[in-house]
């Protein structure tokens, strides 16, 4: 019997509202009288819900970022972060020094632990051996934290992601991306971390695309023993630079591993890549883009298109250099907001509707208690309500502190952070003003 390789008809159907809504629907309709959608479903994905393609064309003519870094990996996975992730040095030092000298079953004992994935054992065995590199973590976003890099996998780190995250720990700068969005609605998940990342900084699974790649130490060299200076960009491999160069024009700037000597103010304008990926981190910030490419970067990692002209690249060159140094904290310190009250410096309020953070107090700005008494003035309420990925870092990284008291530091970090979210909102406004194809 021939079998028919037709594709089959699929319908489709939405309902949203409230759970009584839902069983009402169902209870008078049935598949027969149910007003169908029938889907347009093609390969490679066929999707079982309508989306809307008619920019994949555009969209597809643009390069893919995974395809032209070298090298790239999801964060670390420490399988334990209660005992392995730390808001200061000390704490991780205490760590260090408990496994150098107790029994397993005393740190079983002593710290609560039920072995599972994580093994104590194993954790154990990764201090004796001094296999380890301590670090600072970009653990959520905006939020430092400690920990140590392992050279294998299952011991005091469940999975540390090798080379990619020990070349985080050298002079270097990641893009923080996801293969698919976290909210269906909006694009978001766009970060950048010069320090190793963990795998959940968007609340699901994270990749790190670093911009420099060091030689790596031989096998009996430690953790510490790593070079100063990086073998290469990230960028420039004949199947990824090569392809991205074929495909410029005559106006437009070179993208692969020719023209790296010269930045902007050479002869030859040809960019660094630092540069590259400004452009790149100015591309994704932009409303329309998110907007026009929406189905598509629920997909995969995202496709940047191929700047028009050369002035175009270096408007956006220079708006992604100043989102970039935004979210590094570099430029974050001409503060927007106050800190009037002594008190305790406990963080106390929950952020939600019954223990409320944000309290507006005038034409979109408001106060952030962090308890009955102390709060922080002045704060944009775009800043508290801004979203990257699957977080508000305004209010996720006062979350993670209830209970905490906040230091000088941390009350001045957090005022960054205001600045930084604010400035981010007004600087995608500027990128679409110069306009992405």
């Amino acid at each position: 019997m021939k079998k028919n390789k037709k594709l089959a008809k699929v319908y489709h159907y939405d309902l949203y509202g409230k759970r009584d809504e839902k069983y009402k629907f169902l209870d008078e309709k049935s598949v027969n009288n149910i007003e169908w959608n029938e889907l347009e479903y093609n390969e490679p994905y066929y999707f079982f819900v309508s989306k809307d393609f008619e920019d994949i064309k555009s969209y597809n003519s643009g390069f893919n970022v995974s395809e032209i870094f070298n090298d790239y990996n999801s964060g670390i996975q420490t399988k334990n972060d209660s005992i392995t992730v730390h808001f200061n040095e000390s704490s991780l030092n205490k760590i260090i020094n408990d496994f150098s000298n107790l029994s397993v079953e005393e740190l079983k004992e002593k710290y609560l632990i039920k072995d599972g994935v994580w093994k104590t054992v194993e954790a154990k065995k990764d201090i004796l051996e001094k296999s380890y590199k301590m670090t600072k973590v970009l653990y959520k976003l905006f939020d430092y934290r400690y920990t140590i890099l392992t050279r294998r996998s299952g011991g005091f780190i469940g999975r540390p992601r090798g080379k990619v995250m020990l070349d985080m720990t050298n002079s270097n700068i990641g893009l923080c991306l996801m293969r698919t969005t976290v909210d269906s609605k909006t694009y978001s998940n766009i970060f950048l971390s010069e320090i190793p990342i963990d795998l959940n900084l968007y609340g699901f699974q994270t990749f790190i695309f670093p911009l420099y790649l060091y030689p790596e130490a031989g096998e009996q060299a430690t953790l510490d023993q790593s070079s100063s200076e990086p073998t290469t960009p990230s960028f420039g491999h004949p199947s990824r630079g090569g392809e991205c160069r074929e495909k410029e024009s005559e106006d437009s700037p070179p993208v692969g591993g020719v023209g790296y000597e010269a930045s902007r103010g050479g002869s030859n304008e040809y960019f660094t890549p630092i540069d590259l990926l400004d452009y790149i981190y100015a591309v994704l910030h932009s409303p329309t883009y998110r907007e026009k490419y929406k189905e598509f970067l629920k997909i995969d990692f995202p496709r940047v298109p191929y700047p028009k002209d050369k002035k175009k690249f270096w408007q956006l060159v220079d708006l992604g250099s100043q989102i970039r140094q935004l979210h590094l904290l570099e430029t974050a310190d001409k503060y927007i907001t106050s800190y009037p009250n002594d008190g305790t410096n406990i963080v106390e309020r929950k952020m939600t509707k019954n223990s409320i953070g944000y309290e507006q107090t005038g034409d979109g700005v408001g106060r952030v208690w962090i308890n009955d008494e102390q709060y922080f003035d002045g704060v944009p309420e775009v800043a508290w309500e801004f979203y990257i990925g699957g977080y508000q870092p305004a209010q996720k990284w006062l979350k993670d502190r209830v209970g905490r008291e906040l230091n000088f530091e941390d009350i001045n970090h957090y005022q960054k952070i205001i600045v930084a979210l604010t400035e981010t909102d007004r600087l995608m406004k500027e990128v679409d003003k110069v306009g992405v194809e």
